[in-house]
């Protein structure tokens, strides 16, 4: 009579242990940031190659675009100008999302699947911050500083600076040298970019865009994941089990 709920305190146990030696968990865990890691890079790869500079292509109309944009910042262009800091960033949530699954259970499918969302989000952007680097240049016009990210074409003669799209060099404007800071960095590919917009009948926002900001599969990963991470702190807050347990 017994034996039943002997059956059932044993699988809750197993349930707890460590996920670190469990391999469904990893079949969960490393498949989403792969599939995710490598949908991020394959379409900024297939936008920036097919769609031309300053081109708004639709996919759904009259909720998602696609638009190429380089970001010299953070997630949704933010904190710009900070590469290194990103960088150093990227591998500490790259640390700390092992930290986790180290010391998440078995049970919890749905933080796995967050943490491959994670992932994968911090290692497409990073992968752009080290490989993809482009012309930051700053324009100072007018007591104004305009900045554009593409890429500086050679000059022979030294008296303008052409700056063109990046890549290809595509529709490129003329200024003076001295009027141009130019830097060479990372940058992050992005071309997803929401184009719904406030009713006009909305007070104070109408005709505005709900989404202004351009962004990426990694960073749609990121926010996703961290977003999963917060149900799942919410609604289980029980302390995570030593990988050591796994072994027990």
């Amino acid at each position: 009579m017994d034996a039943p709920a002997v059956n059932v305190l044993t699988h809750r146990q197993a349930d707890d242990r460590s996920a670190l030696g469990h391999l469904p968990s990893h079949l969960i865990f490393w498949p989403v940031a792969m599939a995710v890691l490598g949908l991020d890079l394959w379409s900024k790869s297939a936008v920036f190659s097919h769609i031309e500079p300053d081109k708004t292509v639709s996919i759904v109309p009259g909720i998602l675009d696609f638009r190429r944009s380089l970001n010299d910042g953070a997630v949704f262009g933010s904190f710009t100008g900070y590469v290194g800091v990103f960088v150093f960033a990227s591998l500490i949530a790259l640390g700390f999302v092992f930290y986790l699954f180290a010391h998440s259970r078995r049970r919890h499918h749905g933080l796995h699947i967050a943490l491959g969302l994670v992932l994968a989000g911090a290692l497409g952007n990073l992968y752009d911050r080290a490989f993809i680097v482009a012309d930051v240049v700053d324009v100072r016009v007018n007591g104004e500083t305009e900045r554009i990210i593409g890429k500086v074409l050679p000059e022979t003669d030294g008296k303008y600076v052409k700056i063109g799209a990046w890549p290809e060099g595509a529709k490129p404007r003329t200024f003076t040298p001295d009027v141009v800071t130019i830097r060479h960095q990372g940058v992050v590919r992005d071309f997803l970019k929401f184009s719904f917009r406030f009713p006009s009948w909305s007070p104070m926002f109408a005709g505005y865009d709900v989404w202004p900001w351009i962004f990426n599969v990694a960073d749609a990963a990121l926010v996703c994941g961290v977003g999963i991470l917060l149900l799942h702190t919410w609604f289980d807050r029980r302390e995570p089990v030593s990988p050591t347990t796994a072994a027990e």
